[in-house]
């Protein structure tokens, strides 16, 4: 299974259940060995067949995991919203519970947590690890193009979700990046970076408040998927996207190309700009957004940014390891050297 985070092995901090449950015996079915893995606001653990994600009790303003009620309603909606794209891949939201000390999925008096039940998918299968080794072609972009230019035509949306494509909403989401990456300044990026960013972005929002407007007016605002990586897109008998953020509505709606740019932006830190100038090309000829232009390239600075800030998180969890802690450490400086990149003149992700 694909998952936002690195293998860890008796990480320091974590909670006694998680512990438990990377042994065999805390499963109903048999399984291959746990694998337990972890991101900033979720432990996976993987059992051969089936993956099972559970939510920390953790609070980012942004990202509310904080009681079990709450980690709860958010295991169903990872459930609901996955099924959009990746319907045979989200099976259910099982209970993690205790009995006389024994940690089980779906057994015991004491109710511990909740998790989400998937099947695991073939990690050599997930796009982030075909790019290593140069296996994803042309035709497969063109299919993930395919795929996303139907799911927006069918995705929801209205005034409560139109709302998060106009110009004051899309304000409020960069000063949040903005507060929340101030504590980082000269630690994962720097103060010129940060200055010339934040410019930027006040700059081209108050110049171009008709065309945000515009794209708000044509229908172009839906309930998206919000983290639109290679991580997260796999191949594997058909396409499934899956992952999509489920903890805050808005990060999950807003503009089609705030979707479209994480992808892009992805592939051009991995230097494959003929492979993001394909996607967005297929996008545009079968969607006919062709005003996408307008604007993408202000949200792939966004997305840069936001993937520097969440790295620079994981900096501050006492669960995660050094060494990963490391790995995000250059990860976020890379994200944020690539947010400035792109306001370069001449940038060669510009150029579409």
């Amino acid at each position: 299974m694909g998952t936002r985070g690195n293998p860890a092995k008796d990480p320091p901090g974590l909670p006694d259940y998680i512990v438990a449950l990377t042994a065999p015996s805390a499963y109903p079915h048999p399984t291959a060995g746990i694998e337990l893995r972890q991101t900033h606001i979720s432990y996976v653990l993987l059992t051969g067949r089936y993956a099972y994600k559970i939510k920390k009790p953790v609070n980012f303003g942004f990202l509310d995991y904080s009681t079990l009620d709450k980690r709860r309603h958010f295991c169903h909606e990872e459930v609901r919203l996955n099924s959009r794209m990746c319907s045979e891949i989200y099976l259910d939201v099982v209970e993690v519970r205790e009995d006389d000390g024994r940690v089980a999925i779906g057994s015991g008096r004491r109710l511990l947590d909740y998790a989400v039940k998937m099947l695991q998918l073939p990690e050599e299968r997930m796009m982030d690890r075909l790019l290593e080794s140069d296996r994803v072609t042309t035709e497969m972009i063109q299919l993930v193009a395919a795929k996303l230019v139907d799911f927006y035509h069918h995705a929801r949306t209205g005034p409560g979700i139109a709302q998060y494509g106009a110009p004051r909403w899309i304000y409020v989401n960069t000063e949040e990046n903005f507060s929340q990456t101030r504590p980082y300044v000269g630690r994962t990026v720097s103060a010129a970076q940060y200055d010339l960013i934040k410019r930027y972005t006040e700059e081209f929002l108050a110049d171009h408040v008709g065309v945000f407007e515009q794209r708000l007016v044509r229908g172009y605002i839906r309930e998206g998927h919000g983290d639109l990586r290679p991580e997260s897109i796999c191949f594997t008998d058909g396409l499934c996207i899956y992952d999509c953020i489920e903890f805050n509505e808005r990060f999950r709606c807003g503009d089609i190309a705030l979707d479209i740019a994480f992808l892009v932006m992805e592939l051009e830190r991995r230097a494959r700009f003929d492979l993001s100038r394909e996607f967005v090309n297929t996008y545009v000829r079968l969607s006919g957004d062709d005003g996408i232009s307008e604007v993408l390239d202000f949200y792939k600075v966004y997305r840069a940014y936001v993937r520097g800030k969440v790295e620079s998180f994981k900096l501050e969890e006492p669960e995660i390891p050094d060494a990963e802690k490391r790995h995000s450490l250059a990860a976020a400086r890379r994200y944020f050297d690539l947010a400035a990149s792109y306001l370069q003149p001449l940038s060669p992700g510009l150029r579409y």
